[in-house]
């Protein structure tokens, strides 16, 4: 195996894991560092679709406890985890059908890494807006979450499939508006990376089934774990850092990341790519 393209696994297996939960967009980082690193082509698609799995595990991993009550509670037919699934379930549809009815025109026009900057600039003056509203907490865990709760939750995490706005950002900075508290609202978020990371990889991935190759099996191992521990320090640390802290500092590195991305583009000093 080529060892510089093991380097670029482990690059982006750390970007995706640092960057899947926070308000600042995997997808838009992946594709500007893809596009630096020159590996944004077929093959390194099917590569960030297999090292999501890293943050997904580490996620899973983080709330073991929460997630085997669930599913023990499931068996049982218990109350509160029926609805705790029933949420996410009803949280995950708007992004699965909006998702498969605008989701080949988005990729085309919009995964570019100037969209993605202009989106990083909008998403940081939303997050100025959430935060300088007036925060009136009326839930203040996950399993308060009614259904329609959940609805708007996954009306707001829809809003991610425009590249660069950050899945766990829309659900986050929803989440504030919507009543809930920054723990429940970042939560929820995490819980609900599960079943949509799962389903839209597991799409992706039977569409490019024809990319995936044995030898590329040592790539996703570097990038899987890369994500992973990446991913849970994120998570540890973004719920240490909320516990104190509001979501501002997210929103200024947001306009600086968007406003370097641009200017070099537009300066020549970085062969973006834009067709």
């Amino acid at each position: 195996m080529d060892l510089i393209l093991l380097l670029k696994a482990l690059i982006l297996g750390i970007v995706e894991g640092l960057t899947e939960f926070l308000p600042i967009s995997s997808t838009g980082h992946l594709i500007l560092v893809g596009d630096l690193l020159h590996f944004n082509n077929e093959r390194g698609k099917v590569f960030e679709i297999v090292i999501q799995t890293g943050a997904i595990l580490a996620i899973c991993w983080e709330y073991h406890h929460k997630i085997a009550a669930v599913l023990t509670g499931l068996l049982k037919w218990q109350d509160d985890a029926k609805k705790f699934t029933l949420n996410l379930m009803i949280a995950f549809m708007p992004l699965a059908v909006l998702g498969l009815i605008f989701g080949k025109f988005l990729k085309a026009h919009l995964f570019k890494p100037v969209p993605v900057a202009l989106a990083f600039i909008v998403g940081a003056f939303i997050i100025f807006w959430a935060e300088k509203r007036e925060h009136k907490i009326t839930i203040t865990a996950v399993e308060d979450l009614t259904p329609l709760d959940a609805l708007k939750l996954g009306f707001a995490q829809a809003l991610a499939l425009i590249p660069g706005t950050s899945r766990s950002g829309a659900t986050i900075i929803g989440g504030l508006l919507f009543g809930l508290s920054r723990k429940a609202a970042t939560e929820f978020s995490f819980f609900l990376a599960i079943p949509t990371l799962i389903v839209a990889g597991l799409y992706d991935l039977y569409k490019h089934r024809d990319l995936l190759h044995s030898d590329d099996v040592s790539l996703f191992a570097v990038g899987l774990i890369a994500s992973f521990f990446s991913a849970l320090l994120a998570v540890r640390g973004l719920l240490r850092y909320i516990s104190h802290h509001d979501f501002t500092i997210f929103a200024w590195y947001r306009i600086v990341f968007g406003i370097g991305v641009i200017a070099t583009a537009y300066s020549g000093l970085v062969q973006w790519t834009v067709d």
